[in-house]
């Protein structure tokens, strides 16, 4: 069985998709981009792009009653290469010494033609 997870104070999903489903002990975030529950993005630089999206993970775990030490898996999805270095700044202050398992990769394109979307799986426990 699967429990739809909703955050208070999120933009409305762009597509049809659910923010995050619970099922078997996980919670599986679909891809988060720098979008506030105005609709308004936030890009004026990689870091403030980032760290939306960071604080948008952390909604999303918040309504799910977890937190970032939760994340077990994440998937880093950049529009260039040349924003790792600067999105590993950013999103490395979200984490302690066991940060989760990851790949970041460059892709053709994302959403609104942002810089950064990261997804991610979390696991009670």
């Amino acid at each position: 069985m699967k429990k739809a997870i909703f955050p208070a104070n999120a933009a409305k999903p762009l597509a049809p998709y659910t923010p995050a489903i619970e099922a078997g002990g996980f919670v599986f975030l679909s891809g988060q981009i720098a979008l506030d529950e105005h609709g308004d993005l936030h890009t004026t630089d990689i870091a403030t792009e980032t760290r939306k999206v960071m604080e948008n993970i952390g909604n999303l775990l918040k309504a799910a009653g977890l937190g970032y030490e939760h994340l077990v898996k994440v998937t880093i999805f950049l529009s260039d290469m040349a924003h790792y270095a600067a999105v590993n700044e950013v999103y490395g202050g979200y984490f302690g010494e066991v940060p989760p398992a990851r790949e970041a990769v460059a892709v053709k394109g994302l959403p609104r033609g942002v810089n950064v979307e990261i997804s991610g799986i979390a696991a009670r426990g």
